[in-house]
Order: structure tokens, then sequence, then C-alpha cells
């Protein structure tokens, strides 16, 4: 239901090499890391411009001529501090498979179909509370080849921005009860039981509209106004 950081473990960040998700052999840095301290400019800007965020960018199902195929979900959730503070007016991007598990992306070329009605990209600005709002459509499962018989979870990628763009985070959020959880690789390559669970967001009946949509709710807590929290892995 929500994404948090411990101050006292590192628990729950996956380690940058874990031998079941093949590619980060090849990603994960084979040297310390080097602190480069930030300057003035590195956390004011460049920021993005709030009139480019506008109503369909939030409603994933209304981007083109048609509707998407597939369940109509609502995703609602609040950016937070990690002294339970709102993190209002920050930008949070999502993107995702469509629902025959199909990424709008060229090297996505397992046999699904593509919807011309979904795009699979959507953008929204957080209100004074922190909270956010998404319609989209809920995203199918898909092959990924980095094991036998491998699949990815149904879920939807989360890049949330700070004061600048240099202060991005990025992570997933999964769906509940998906039977793949304990075959990917990737979703257990957190070794901290409670932090998986965190990734995954809550079934909320009070947000769910009736005969029109169910909705889910994902809270996302950040530690430290530039930490960067679960990198996500990029499967796509």
């Amino acid at each position: 239901m929500s994404l948090i950081y411990p101050r006292e473990s590192l628990k729950a960040h996956p380690l940058n090499a874990s031998p079941e998700y093949k590619s980060t052999l090849k990603r994960a840095p084979a040297q310390p890391l080097i602190l480069l301290p930030q300057a003035l400019s590195e956390t004011t800007g460049p920021v993005f411009g709030h009139v480019a965020v506008n109503e369909t960018d939030t409603d994933l199902t209304r981007q083109h001529e048609g509707e998407p195929l597939g369940e109509r979900i609502i995703v609602t959730g609040r950016v937070l501090d990690e002294d339970g503070r709102p993190v209002p007016h920050t930008l949070v991007e999502i993107w995702q498979a469509n629902a025959g598990g199909r990424y709008v992306h060229v090297r996505d070329q397992h046999p699904a179909p593509l919807d011309p009605n979904f795009t699979g990209a959507g953008r929204a600005l957080t209100d004074a509370q922190g909270r956010y709002r998404f319609v989209t459509v809920k995203p199918g499962a898909y092959p990924w080849r980095n094991h036998h018989n491998a699949w990815r979870p149904a879920h939807i990628h989360f890049s949330l921005f700070g004061p600048s763009f240099l202060s991005r985070v990025i992570t997933q959020m999964y769906f509940p009860g998906d039977p793949l959880f304990r075959y990917d690789p990737i979703f257990q390559s957190i070794t901290d039981e409670n932090a998986r669970n965190r990734l995954v967001s809550r079934f909320d009946i009070e947000a769910t509209e009736p005969e029109w949509a169910l909705a889910y709710q994902f809270d996302i807590v950040l530690r430290g106004r530039n930490a960067t929290p679960l990198e996500e892995p990029h499967d796509h």
C-alpha cells in the first residue's frame, strides 16, 4: 500500500547485482560510488512547466478517439515525507503495459495485441494534500525472457519529481493477490517481506465508482527531499 524506506536499514533496497534478475549483473557498478556534492542550481532547477500537465494526462482512457480495451481502474494515493507531511504540487508520472501485457515500445515485440486507443503513459500534479488520481486500465502480465517461462506480474511504473529533475525517484506498483509474485526475481530481489508488501496496492471500495471502475490505493512515502528509493528495474 505504501513505499517506505527505514532510516535504520537498507533492507528495503534490493542489491544492485541480484543474480536471479540477470540484467543487473551487467548494470551493477563494479566500483564504489563517488558522492558528488549538490550545488544550488541542482536542487532548484530546471523544473517542469506546470501548464504542461492537463486533464487528459491523468486519464489514460481519454487520450485517443476511442476507449481502450480492458478493465478500467482508478489509482489514487498520497505522496508524503517521512514525517507524514504531504508533498504538494510534485510531478507524478506513470507508464504501463496495456490490458494484453504489451508496451508501446519498439523493444516489445511479443505476440500480444497493441491497442490503438491506449498509449500507456500519464502524469499528474499532487494537490495541496499530496493527493494524486489516475484513471487507466489494469495492465496484463507479460513474458520477459529472464529465465524459462518468465512472466512479470501486472504492475504500473511510477516516477516522482521533487524540487528538480535531479531528485527523481522511480518504483513499481503491484496488484494484490498476484500469483506471479513468488516467481518474479525483480519483486523477490527485495529481501525484506514487509518492504515487498508495501509495493502492493490496496483495493479501495470507497474510491471505487459503481458500475464504472474499481479503485486501488498506493501511497508513497519519501525519505528526505533528495532521497532515492528503490530504483525501478528497467525491464522496459
